[in-house]
């Protein structure tokens, strides 16, 4: 019995499975994603999508879907499925379906009468290349399998329409043909693992619709390229496999190629695995650099979300080489103090305040977990330096350090923190002045350096910077504390202190190096439980103030509005568990182990074996944004780590007890 499956009760349910979304990608940044009975309900769905380096630096939608056609005496059974206007499906091949699995790749199984045919899809984890393979498992009489490719040639955020400008030649290829509708764009190759009869009668099928993105307010009718058609004859018993990438294969090749494939999978068996599973296909390999995508299907690379999940995507599991190579790639991109945020090359932002930061606490797990606090400063001092000290003279969005030793930021129309929702050209939480992240993520940073710029005997650094490390904290609680609240600001601006109870304050408590004492982090952490814990993670405002939005929907303008104005993220829950932990100790554990175990019903909900970007503040907290976001996936795994490292203190210390009567 497969961990994540499902039968024919649910998969021919429509409600039920276009709500659940399957994705992989490689590492060469490119994925394929539909929903599990492959009716596309995004226009970021397909079965090849990949970055088009002749056009721009962002994904296109080659393939977009393909549809099986079961031929026997004369009759056809279609086993596709598309929606149209008015709510029309057409075919409706999902009600063939008996069963879908996941090991160890997706596995779909349709039953057409006496005709049970399965459907295999991996992903090849370096080439830009799909791998279907279909097996008649049971027929009774002759079948004919006919394969109909739906092409849509065109950048994820946009949609397809029927132009003259479409090139409909194509080029036969061993077993198959090459296409190209567009200039710019790498040809798609199209081949099989068996001789097969190709029938080009190009057509357009119109007004295939995409349900997510009219509920997100966005145009969601599309013209899709069908060039024509594959046919084969099929024995029970026999397996043939279909190939799209953007590169020919020898067809002899494919079985082999398929193969070694699955023989790479980390198995989707249990929850862990699942997660491990999912954090792999974050890392991007190209040339010489290694990045980590934020989320699929429409984020790109982020400076701050890289940093963010890092520790949790690579370290966690042992990846220590890989961690080190992104870091090393980030760095390359510095410009004076700042990371890029988004975008690549001369189209970077550098628009984060905490991108810098969270990379000196990124550096602080990588020194901790590979043991290399005695090299880090010299490897990584003259960057460090670089980032402190452009932050203690001043750069870029009014970044400066302020008399009392805390980081002030901001000018108006930017949103700097890692809350940059911004609406008609207005930050809906802009933050400018002091945020409360920002400084305990500046208090650990400079904490830090001087731990290793101290192993490494550098004095001069560590006479400059140790009179500032011993102001932050007494200012930091004049500045954020209030003892007849209880909690901490969430950011000050002169006279200004906004007392919006948000997840904000919680770095102060979870961060290795803390500007507050116990008392304060005890009671931060109790407000967050109170106010903002949810199994789902930890609201971005606290459902008590007037501002609290419930529910993210609707179109961008209203979704941008609630997106941290009480919208759950469950990334922010790794560090409320490590300041829960540091805190409870072995009484928290039972605690912090029914929260992390509580996301597993998540396999098999939205996006499969993956974790969402986020969840509504209203239970029962639906899962929203993004299918599969890489700081959610990376902070339960350090969730999962944490429980095991408690365990082991524990375990410990209970032997040592025992050994001592």
């Amino acid at each position: 019995m497969s961990y994540i499956q499902f039968d024919n009760s649910q998969l021919v349910n429509l409600e039920y499975c276009l709500a659940r979304e399957l994705l992989r990608s490689n590492r060469a940044g490119s994925y394929a994603s539909s929903t599990i009975i492959n009716c596309n309900t995004r226009k970021y769905h397909g079965m090849l999508v990949t970055p088009q380096p002749g056009i721009d630096c962002e994904n296109h939608v080659l393939l977009s879907s393909l549809d099986e056609t079961i031929i026997q005496r004369e009759a056809e059974f279609n086993l596709g499925i598309h929606k149209y206007p008015g709510g029309i499906y057409n075919p409706k091949g999902h009600k063939y379906l008996r069963e879908f699995t996941t090991e160890p790749i997706p596995k779909l199984s349709y039953r057409v009468g006496g005709v049970i045919l399965s459907k295999e899809m991996i992903f090849t984890s370096r080439e830009d290349r799909m791998i279907i393979k279909y097996t008649l498992e049971e027929a009774h009489s002759p079948t004919r399998l006919r394969l109909r490719p739906f092409l849509a040639f065109r950048n994820v955020h946009k949609l397809s329409k029927e132009n003259i400008f479409a090139d409909k030649k194509y080029e036969t290829v061993p077993n198959g043909i090459k296409i190209r509708m567009y200039h710019g764009y790498t040809e798609l190759f199209m081949q099989l693992s068996k001789s097969a009869e190709y029938t080009h009668v190009p057509e357009w099928f119109y007004n295939i619709e995409y349900q997510e993105e009219m509920l997100r307010g966005y145009e969601y009718q599309e013209d899709l390229y069908v060039p024509g058609f594959f046919e084969f004859d099929i024995a029970k018993g026999d397996s043939i496999y279909f190939v799209a990438g953007t590169k020919e294969i020898v067809p002899t090749a494919i079985t082999t190629a398929y193969k070694a494939e699955i023989g790479k999978r980390i198995p989707r068996n249990n929850f862990e695995n699942c997660l491990i599973n999912s954090a792999q296909q974050f890392i991007v390999k190209k040339a010489e650099k290694t990045e980590v995508i934020a989320g699929f299907p429409w984020f790109g690379r982020w400076g701050r979300d890289t940093f963010i999940a890092l520790p949790g995507l690579t370290l966690t599991i042992g990846d220590f080489k890989t961690c080190k190579e992104v870091i090393d790639t980030m760095i390359s991109e510095l410009n004076g103090p700042l990371f890029p945020n988004l975008g690549c090359g001369n189209n970077s932002s550098y628009n984060a305040v905490d991108a810098p930061l969270w990379f000196f606490w990124t550096l602080q797990q990588y020194a901790e977990f590979a043991d290399k606090k005695q090299t880090i400063w010299k490897e990584y001092g003259k960057k460090m330096k670089l980032i402190l000290e452009g932050y203690r003279e001043g750069t870029q969005f009014n970044i400066h350090m302020t008399e009392n030793g805390l980081i002030y930021a901001g000018e108006p129309g930017k949103a700097l923190t890692w809350m940059d929702a911004v609406v008609q050209g207005k930050p809906v939480t802009p933050r400018i002045g002091m945020p409360v992240e920002i400084n305990a993520l500046w208090y650990n940073a400079v904490m830090f350096s001087l731990e290793v710029a101290k192993i490494a005997q550098d004095n001069t650094f560590v006479d400059q910077w140790s009179g500032i490390a011993e102001m932050i904290p007494d200012s930091f609680v004049d500045t954020f504390w209030n003892p007849d609240k209880g909690y901490l600001a969430d950011y000050v601006n002169g006279n200004y202190k906004d007392w919006s109870v948000r997840p904000n304050m919680i770095f102060a408590a979870s961060l290795p190096y803390s500007p507050v004492d116990e008392e304060i982090r005890n009671s931060v952490v109790n407000r967050v439980r109170k106010e903002l814990l949810t199994t789902r993670g930890l609201r971005s405002l606290s459902p008590m103030n007037p501002a609290y939005k419930s529910v993210y929907c609707g179109n961008q303008v209203e979704r941008d509005l609630a997106y941290h104005q009480g919208t759950v993220w469950p990334w922010l829950l790794g560090h409320f568990v490590e300041a829960y932990l540091k805190l409870r100790e072995k009484s928290g554990m039972p605690f912090i182990k029914s929260l992390y175990k509580g996301f597993e019903t998540e396999m098999t909900e939205h996006g499969i074996g993956t974790i969402p970007e986020i969840f509504d503040g209203d239970p029962p907290h639906k899962a929203r944004g993004a299918t599969s976001q890489a700081w959610s996936v990376a902070e339960l795994l350090r969730i999962s780590w944490l429980i095991k490292k408690y365990e082991e203190v524990t375990g410990k210390s209970s032997t040592k007890k025992k050994s001592k009567k």
